[in-house]
């Protein structure tokens, strides 16, 4: 077991996912989405941190597995998810697909960007987001490129 001293940082946002293999989601997080891994309690709780997310994934045998008052099992999946901000949506699903990544949906793009919903190992959902703004500076290099090469073109056909 590897445990790394935990100092608080007010400006860490935490976030608890559960998880069915905390080996699995380690490398998941770390090996596709950039994440560091922190404490290494597997198989019942792990931490990995990407920026200021600290996001903690707990097996079964954790703590935060065992059962409510009730009889209900904590169990992972749902609607809820931590967005991810990514440079190039495009690229970014196509590296993640040719690594055998799941994906919920096709990339949709609304008023604010473009977002696609990746899906870890457990069922739990990670929206990879990329920001209008982004997107609009991407379309703009892609313009400049294509008016570039087009002229460079018009260059080699009509030189003297």
């Amino acid at each position: 077991m590897q445990f790394k001293e935990y100092v608080m940082n007010n400006e860490q946002v935490n976030v608890r996912y559960m998880v069915e293999d905390v080996r699995v989601a380690i490398e998941f997080y770390t090996k596709h989405l950039g994440f560091t891994l922190g404490t290494n309690a597997a198989p019942a709780f792990a931490d990995v941190t990407r920026g200021n997310l600290r996001l903690l994934l707990s097996g079964r045998r954790s703590s935060a597995g065992r059962a409510m008052p009730d009889g209900t099992l904590p169990f992972p999946g749902g609607w809820n998810r931590i967005e991810l901000v990514v440079e190039n949506l495009s690229s970014e699903v196509e590296k993640l697909k040719s690594a055998g990544l799941h994906f919920r949906n096709d990339i949709v793009t609304g008023p604010g960007g473009s977002q696609i919903l990746v899906i870890d190992p457990s069922g739990n959902f990670i929206e990879l987001f990329e920001p209008k703004e982004i997107s609009e500076a991407h379309e703009a290099q892609e313009s400049e490129r294509a008016a570039n090469e087009a002229g460079t073109s018009f260059k080699k056909n009509f030189s003297p």
